[in-house]
């Protein structure tokens, strides 16, 4: 296929986004590295399938290979990070290329962001949900015991480089949690989208190569807009990109990091919100269930777990980055394809929503 090109518009931190096969080895990875230097950033499992790859497009790169889950994307990785840049005697005229998924992703942008007081670097994301979301905008960071993302700066990248033959070895699990991701900006911002789809979700789910690309370029599509409207999620706009993390961060940091990958605890957090929404009398119960059918046949979990405490969530929601004034704050959705921010949520309206849902 031919290589496709979007490009986000912030100004001088303008940059494009790249989706085509067999990128990763190309000319276009080079091209967007003004420096001399380059450290290619990768995990354990990620480095044995696509490290050479890169290394053909970037000569003379040195790599750096951390260990692989969200359990390891922790202030002590990044520093890690940080000491072999150090002991390199790695200087500003050094690029960091994040080769990996959402965690290789944030760890890099968030070390490039403070090394030296910021360096460039550029995503290669090797994951779905890196490709749709996390590797796009310029979020980066670690998480803390206490929640997910709480430590972190807005960094862009250079580029982001879209291959889809990575995908072709990423197993069922992490590619339903990427879908999840998908299926996000369709009920945010683009009802067209989510009938597409509806109608397009079992092609998605066997790889069809062009519902797939369509499906990834439409999703990069909206997260550009978005960003360029609200780039430090300043104004609002970008915080609905949110809908269903308030309640998927709390689930992940609740039960462990790793226990849950981040798109099925999204695509739990979308049901929770839609259900709520329907509660608010915003959603019809028809609506929750099209919902709820498409998350299913997405291969996504459907209900909270079990044996998590419920004020343990609600701890965890209490620490939300969106919350303003010690008042919760809950994207929700006033019909499917346009969301909102639902201000003034009390600790006790959620608690009762969540018991309400366990019975």
């Amino acid at each position: 296929m031919k290589t496709q090109t979007l490009n986000i518009d912030l100004g001088e931190r303008s940059y494009p986004i790249y989706v085509g096969r067999g990128l990763l080895d190309g000319n276009v990875v080079a091209e967007r590295i003004r420096t001399k230097r380059v450290a290619i950033v990768s995990d354990e499992t990620v480095a044995p399938l696509y490290l050479d790859k890169v290394r053909a497009a970037l000569p003379g790169a040195s790599d750096i290979v951390l260990p692989q889950g969200e359990r390891h994307k922790t202030l002590a990785v990044f520093e890690h990070v940080c000491t072999r840049l150090l002991e390199a005697g790695a200087g500003r005229d050094t690029t960091l290329a994040a080769l990996g998924g959402g965690i290789v992703g944030d760890i890099t942008g968030f070390a490039a962001a403070c090394y030296q007081r910021g360096i460039d670097f550029i995503q290669l994301p090797t994951t779905l949900l890196a490709q749709v979301d996390s590797s796009v905008g310029g979020k980066t960071g670690v998480n803390h015991a206490l929640g997910k993302n709480m430590i972190g700066a807005f960094h862009q990248p250079r580029a982001v480089v879209i291959d889809l033959e990575v995908l072709d070895t990423l197993p069922p699990r992490h590619f339903s949690a990427g879908v999840a991701e998908i299926i996000k900006y369709g009920l945010i911002l683009d009802a067209k989208f989510f009938a597409w789809l509806k109608d397009n979700i079992d092609a998605l789910m066997a790889r069809d190569a062009d519902t797939l690309t369509h499906a990834i370029i439409r999703s990069c599509e909206i997260k550009a807009r978005v960003v360029e409207r609200d780039e430090r999620e300043s104004g609002g706009h970008r915080m609905l990109l949110n809908l269903g993390h308030t309640f998927g961060h709390a689930i992940e940091t609740a039960a462990g990091y790793g226990r849950w990958l981040h798109g099925e605890a999204v695509g739990c957090g979308l049901l929770l919100a839609a259900a709520y929404s329907c509660e608010l009398g915003c959603l019809e119960n028809g609506e929750v269930e099209t919902i709820r059918s498409l998350l299913e046949s997405a291969g996504l979990p459907r209900a909270l777990p079990l044996d998590l405490n419920v004020e343990t969530l609600l701890d965890n929601i209490a620490r939300d980055k969106k919350n303003l004034d010690g008042q919760y704050r809950l994207v929700l959705l006033k019909k499917i394809g346009e969301a909102y921010v639902e201000d003034g949520v009390t600790r006790e309206q959620i608690a009762r929503f969540l018991e309400d849902t366990r019975h």
